[in-house]
């Protein structure tokens, strides 16, 4: 039986194929799933660690249900996929005397939804995760890590837009635009589906065991080619945050725990009605706050942070990419809307403003992304290409600061089929050794900083001109690429680096000595070099 897990920064749904209906189902996990009037059982991405270690984790709706989510404890996490795998700034929260970074609660977190999923569905031996288009690779690797823990023998990855373009299950429709608005992350991607084929199954792998996909499903494969993609760092955390903002300068409401939730569902209600109310009470001052917002002051607070803008140049991003692929706006056959965020009315106004009303659809908010990940498991083959470029480090005299010089472009289709070559040669008398700082390199635009704030995580754009680098291999130990024997001398190359791309996406290097004729390192994943 195949899972599908879709890790949210505000909800998770898990997916399972229903091998005797023969379509794919949302699990309700008892104790961890909400249910709000027709939408999908979602489990709250919430955790409460009231003791180290994933069996010390009160985890989604059970948070809400015992209160712990309202007030301001270090204990208390809530956007935790926000945390994973990105640079840091301020503190950690510290429990027990320990550290506790948001990779191990995310860890916990995943861990208990899925023993819950199999407790639930039995024996479970595919799983497939999601994740966002503009996710680096320190995040990918963070959840390779999490698969080879997890007792399943095979664990995938699609990207979550992908996956909402399968998992609205459209026949007819074959060039489909995604705009998957979560959370956490703004996330487009342009699919085209081609006719079923009689191959093996791509996508990302990363573990395998001995029990293959189901290639007899009556559900048979198709191949899923990623034409363009385009994401930022921008989701409903956000809006409820420049809610809580609002009314903390406008009626000098305290910011916690309680007014962030008090926040989100202001935004939701106004999702359905036009006006909508909250009241909060103090009980520190004893002070009544009566929160009242309508869809014109609503629309007025995002226009104030841009937030029209951000889709505007998102669009435009994806639909620049589309045109070098030879697709025109036109050309697009439906336009799916998934995630929260996108139920919000002035995102779908936005939406019907751009493109025919006949060909949005958004019916399928909350569990397109997980069912379509199950495809993956039966059969689905993704082509898909490079969303971000590889680079090293150099120093760049002119502006007396360090570079990036790109050796792996962006767009590349992976895995690679050749390698890209790249000679060293010593730069002092008897060096012992050659260090190479490879990084990620995302797009020259506005970067993202994630910070703590009165007990909350923030997220702040600094910059609209530098570029978005994730350092792979800037830590001690695992600068060296070669150690040369005899030493290196000026003059002359040493060693030949070359670059690969692997299926799972991951950034791989081998290094020859020039001069001996060894193999100094072998395929070895950038991102683990030690």
């Amino acid at each position: 039986m195949t899972l599908a897990i879709d890790f949210g920064t505000s909800n998770t749904v898990v997916s399972r194929w229903n091998e005797a209906l023969q379509q794919p189902e949302t699990l309700s996990l008892p104790g961890l799933s909400m249910t709000l009037g027709n939408d999908p059982p979602l489990v709250p991405s919430l955790a409460y660690v009231e003791r180290l270690g994933a069996d010390g984790l009160v985890v989604g709706q059970a948070v809400r249900d015992r209160g712990l989510d309202m007030s301001t404890d270090p204990r208390f996490f809530r956007n935790v996929k926000r945390g994973i795998g990105v640079p840091w700034r301020g503190f950690l929260p510290e429990i027990e005397g320990q550290i506790v970074t948001f990779d191990q609660v995310g860890q916990w977190f995943l861990e208990a939804v899925l023993n819950r999923a199999k407790e639930q569905t039995g024996d479970s031996d595919s799983l497939v995760f999601t994740v966002p288009v503009d996710s680096f690779e320190a995040y990918r690797l963070w959840l390779g890590e999490l698969a080879e823990r997890l007792d399943f023998g095979q664990v995938r990855m699609i990207d979550e837009p992908t996956a909402a373009a399968l998992g609205y299950g459209l026949s007819q429709e074959k060039t489909l635009l995604v705009m998957d608005f979560g959370g956490g992350t703004l996330d487009w991607s342009l699919v085209q589906l081609a006719t079923p084929v009689e191959q093996a199954p791509m996508g990302f792998m990363l573990k395998w065991g001995r029990k293959k996909p189901d290639q007899n499903s009556a559900q048979r494969p198709q191949t899923a080619r990623v034409l363009a993609k385009a994401g930022e760092n921008l989701g409903g955390a956000d809006i409820d945050n420049w809610l809580v903002d609002h009314f903390h300068v406008t009626q000098n409401l305290p910011i916690t725990a309680l007014t962030q939730r008090l926040a989100e569902r202001l935004k939701i209600r106004l999702s359905d009605t036009p006006t909508a109310q909250e009241a909060y009470f103090d009980d520190g001052t004893f002070d009544t706050y009566d929160l009242s917002l309508n869809r014109e002051q609503f629309d007025h607070i995002l226009s104030q942070h841009q937030f029209l803008d951000r889709l505007e140049a998102s669009l435009n991003q994806v639909l620049q990419q589309a045109r070098r692929q030879g697709v025109a706006p036109e050309d697009i056959e439906a336009v799916l809307l998934v995630g929260g965020t996108a139920q919000i009315p002035a995102v779908q106004t936005w939406v019907q403003q751009r493109f025919p009303a006949e060909k949005i659809k958004a019916d399928r908010p909350f569990e397109a992304v997980a069912q379509g990940a199950l495809q993956v498991g039966l059969g689905l083959e993704v082509s898909d290409f490079l969303y971000h470029s590889y680079g090293i480090r150099y120093w760049d005299r002119r502006n007396n600061a360090h570079g990036w010089h790109p050796i792996i472009p962006q767009g590349q289709p992976y895995p690679m089929a050749q390698s890209v070559e790249l000679t060293l040669g010593a730069s002092v008398e008897k060096q012992p050794s050659i260090e190479l700082i490879i990084g990620e390199l995302g797009e020259a635009a506005t970067q993202t900083e994630v910070y703590f704030e009165n007990g909350r995580l923030v997220t702040r754009q600094l910059s609209e001109s530098s570029r978005t680098v994730q350092p792979l291999n800037d830590k001690d130990g695992a600068r060296t690429i070669a150690q040369l024997n005899p030493p290196g001398f000026p003059g002359s190359d040493r060693v030949r680096v070359l670059f690969s791309v692997d299926a799972n996406r991951l950034l791989r290097i081998t290094v020859e000595d020039i001069l001996t004729g060894d193999t100094l390192m072998a395929n070895q994943a950038v991102v683990k070099l030690s």
